[in-house]
């Protein structure tokens, strides 16, 4: 592949490459270059949002370059600043090991696992005299950290910034100079890190990074950065037939970025195909949103499994086949049980009683395939079956008894 290639292939879908000259004649290098991507491991699960930065290391490994996953056991125990309008609790050393044995794991259901780093940034922190952090420290000034979007918001609003927040950028930049990183791939909110990268590298000798910022991928919600908190997220680790519903309920225009952003089978070329295909009504876009599904299920399962999660979805949308194969779903209610509306929001499959109700009324609410009207509805502990509101809204519930 030219090197005019390979940059368009590593430009696809990324919000800025800085910079795109230093990028190509490093390519043009002829030799592997060092990709860096840092996570702190915050939460024991990866979920598909983190695979953006996962899908673009692949590129890089499928041009041959060498690309290093940095685990931040240091830096997860600072606590990651961006974005926050609050002081992040950091973590206990012992959460930060055993969400870190996890993600090793699961990303190598994206990267190869022969050309893949795999490092701790403990490795070189764990070494530091206070000594040391210091002189680091002296790098970097109180003003040059208040240029940070979030920091002097904060600063301005009089809300309180840690003297170790201001350690985390700089940390995360001598990752770089540790790594001897060639290029480093971070989310949009992550630019000053990657930034202080590149000083710190010309600080220490080294050519600065290029730095390669890619979106940060929005939810299902289609409206939050995808989230574990705000529960709108796909987990790797979740059963292919989770995978295949959740991907299915997302908006029509969310799809096209999606693609973009974790699809590898479907290529630049053809979803502009794709999108004419839809626009002029000669394709559903459902079918292509199940190839997404379908092509995301196996990435992270396998071929059968996603087929089986496929015929999952069948069964409830279309009426055909049996939907015990949708995973089941415990929901606790009273010991007197609940009505229909109320029940429907305690699965998460309304966001509220007033929108069940409203659903109920346009009779786009079912209950094991049947029609529900009646607002009097009422379910108790030990009922099961698919609850569904329209087509892209249900789940297979058992109802439990609060304790």
């Amino acid at each position: 592949m030219s090197h005019a290639a390979a940059l368009e292939l590593i430009s696809r879908g990324s919000d800025e490459i800085l910079k795109r000259e230093e990028l190509l004649a490093r390519l043009a290098l002829g030799r592997p270059l060092r990709v860096k991507a840092g996570f702190d491991p915050t939460a024991p699960d990866l979920h598909i949002g983190h695979t953006v930065l996962l899908n673009k290391m692949r590129q890089f490994q499928d041009l041959g370059h060498q690309v290093i996953f940095l685990i931040g056991d240091f830096t997860g125990m600072i606590g990651d600043p961006s974005g926050k309008n609050a002081t992040r609790k950091p973590m206990t050393r012992e959460d930060v090991e055993s969400n870190a044995g996890t993600y090793a794991d699961q990303v190598f259901k994206v990267l190869d696992r022969e050309r893949t780093e795999l490092r701790f940034n403990m490795e070189w922190f764990g070494a530091m005299s206070a000594v040391d952090m210091t002189r680091l420290a002296g790098l970097l000034t109180v003003a040059r950290m208040l240029e940070r979007d979030d920091f002097a918001k904060r600063y301005a609003a009089q809300q309180p910034i840690s003297i170790h927040e201001f350690l985390y950028p700089l940390a995360q930049g001598y990752d770089s100079v540790a790594l001897q990183a060639d290029v480093e791939l971070g989310g949009t909110d992550q630019k000053f890190n990657l930034l202080m990268g590149r000083a710190l590298q010309e600080h220490y000798g080294q050519a600065p990074q290029v730095v390669l910022t890619m979106p940060l991928l929005e939810g299902l919600d289609g409206v939050n950065k995808m989230s574990k908190s705000l529960g709108n997220t796909i987990g790797i680790s979740e059963p292919a037939i989770d995978i295949v519903t959740k991907t299915m309920k997302i908006g029509d225009e969310l799809m096209w970025r999606w693609i973009v952003l974790l699809s590898f089978d479907i290529g630049a070329a053809e979803v502009v195909t794709l999108k004419a295909e839809v626009d002029n009504g000669m394709l559903n876009p459902r079918d292509v949103k199940l190839r997404l599904a379908r092509e995301l299920a196996a990435r992270f399962h396998d071929a059968a499994q996603a087929e089986t999660a496929i015929a999952g979805w069948h069964a409830v949308v279309r009426g055909e086949g049996d939907t015990s194969l949708l995973s089941l779903q415990d929901v606790t209610v009273p010991a007197e049980g609940l009505r229909i509306a109320a029940l429907l929001t305690a699965a998460g499959i309304t966001p509220s009683n007033g929108e069940a109700n409203r659903k109920l009324k346009e009779r786009a609410v079912r209950v094991d395939g049947a029609v529900v009207e009646d607002p009097q509805a009422h379910f108790g502990p030990g009922f099961e079956g698919v609850l569904q509101v329209g087509k892209r809204n249900f789940a297979r519930v058992r109802l439990v008894a609060a304790p």
